[in-house]
Order: C-alpha cells, then sequence, then structure tokens
C-alpha cells in the first residue's frame, strides 16, 4: 500500500489550524478547485487539493482500483504532511471516496462535505454503463469518456455563456491516464451503496447540491441531508455538477459557512 500511497501530487494553500482536503470528481484532476482553493486559504484555512491516481499529475496504480485504495492514498498524503484531522470535501465521485474515509477512518475528519454527489450505489443499467465505457476505453477509445460525460456536466446555458470554462474542463478530461480512466469507473461501478448506513455517520456534514446538474439530480443531495444525523443543505441556484466553477460565489459561501461551525 506504500506504493499506492506515494504516488499522489498535490498542491496547497494557506495556513491554519484547520486542515480542508478537496477531493476531485472522475473524470476531473485538483485544477478544478483552484477558486474554492485561494477563497479558503485567504479565509484562514490550509487547503490540501491531491489528483486521485491516474488524474492529473498522480501516476496510476497497478491492478485493481477501488474506492478504499483511492482512501488509502489520501490518508498516505495526510500523513506526510503530518494533519491529523481534517475537514474532507467531495465532488462526485470525489465523495464516493469521501463516503469510504467517513466509514473506515472516521477519527481523521473533523466534518464531510458531500459536494454534488450521491450516497447509492449504480443500478444494474448504470453498472453496465460503467463496464462499456471501461472497455472502450481499454480498447484505445480514450475521447469516448470526455465525449460522454461533457454533455452532462454544466448547466444548459453554460456553453454558451462560459464556453472557455467548458474547454478548460474538456482539456482536464482529456489529459487522464488510460489507466486512470479505466480504474475509476471500474471503482465506481463496484462501490458500496451507504443509504443505510448514513444514519451511523455522526460527523457534521454539508451537503451541496446543484440546481440543475443533469449528472447528480438534486433528489441524492436530498436524500443524504435527510439521513445524516447532522447535516446541512446548501443548494446552489443556475448551476449543474461543476456549480463551484459555473457559481463560485455562492459554492464557496456554502464552504465557508459550514467551515465555522468546525473547531480543532
Amino acid at each position: 500500500m506504500s506504493t499506492n500511497r506515494s504516488v499522489l501530487r498535490y498542491s496547497e494553500q494557506g495556513s491554519g489550524p484547520t486542515s480542508v482536503l478537496l477531493i476531485h470528481g472522475f473524470p476531473l484532476c485538483r485544477k478544478m478547485w483552484r477558486l474554492q482553493a485561494t477563497a479558503l486559504a485567504d479565509a484562514g484555512y490550509r487547503v490540501i487539493c491531491p489528483d486521485l491516481p491516474g488524474f492529473g499529475e498522480s501516476l496510476p496504480v497497478e491492478g485493481p482500483v477501488t474506492m478504499s485504495l483511492y482512501a488509502d492514498a489520501l490518508i498516505g498524503l495526510l500523513d506526510r504532511l503530518g494533519v491529523e484531522k481534517a475537514v474532507v470535501g467531495g465532488m462526485s465521485m470525489g465523495g464516493y471516496v469521501l463516503l469510504n474515509l467517513v466509514e473506515r477512518y472516521p477519527a481523521r475528519l473533523l466534518g464531510a462535505m458531500f459536494l454534488v454527489t450521491r450516497a447509492s450505489a449504480d443500478d444494474a443499467a448504470g453498472r453496465e454503463k460503467r463496464s462499456l465505457l471501461a472497455d472502450e476505453v481499454s480498447a484505445g477509445n480514450r475521447l469516448v469518456v470526455p465525449d460522454t460525460f461533457a454533455g452532462v456536466l454544466f448547466a444548459p446555458d453554460t456553453p454558451q455563456e462560459k464556453p472557455q470554462l467548458v474547454a478548460e474542463v474538456r482539456q482536464w478530461m482529456e489529459a487522464a491516464h488510460v489507466k486512470g480512466l479505466v480504474g475509476g469507473l471500474l471503482a465506481m461501478r463496484d462501490r458500496h451503496d451507504y443509504i443505510a448506513r448514513l444514519s451511523g455517520f455522526s460527523l457534521p456534514s454539508l451537503v451541496v447540491g446543484a440546481e440543475k446538474d443533469m449528472a447528480v439530480p438534486l433528489e441524492h443531495s436530498r436524500v443524504l441531508a435527510e439521513r445524516l444525523p447532522d447535516a446541512r443543505l446548501e443548494i446552489i441556484s443556475a448551476a449543474g455538477h461543476m456549480a463551484n466553477l459555473e457559481q463560485p460565489e455562492a459554492f464557496n459561501a456554502a464552504l465557508a459557512g459550514f467551515l465555522k461551525r468546525i473547531r480543532v
């Protein structure tokens, strides 16, 4: 496991008594958090943004990839940085990793931020779709992933209003390593369903949903907020799955408001 832990590249901004770890979604990278990292660092937090294995600048790992592998790698990074406890936020697939962290490493978390994500596992159709995408990427068509995901990442008006943002996110997706894409798809396909376990997660939690999210409909955010024992729900208006970049001021305000509740 030490090999898996050593591959993560990361960015760090700010300083302060509270560390915030932000986990990107699929098939993205740590660059997605640039506006949040700056805002939270300016507010007095130490912000750590890693690239998961096979994404951004992190090399892929050999062998099967699971949510537990991602979670273990992140704990290894926190160990390396001397961070005993952190508030952890996960977007989409990053939220699936966060659920694994909450279950397996609750003592390392000060709070959990579930950002445009869901607690349920894929249904049979969803699992089949992940498998087919993974097979197609393995066969050499790596662009099938950005082609598939580009249509659901943004609110309907964003491509026309912010074409540069859409193009930039597309570049991040195209830069992902083939092994990273395949590993992420299969890890998402095989992830656990946490719906029945949410009531046992006692950490202070923030759930952020997006009004026009086509990848994770708002109902999933409501389920998380209703079933977690200590959760607040924030809904970002006029935003899709990339709410943190489509409506950064509202998104940052939601994170900052929650973080004020957390005490080291």
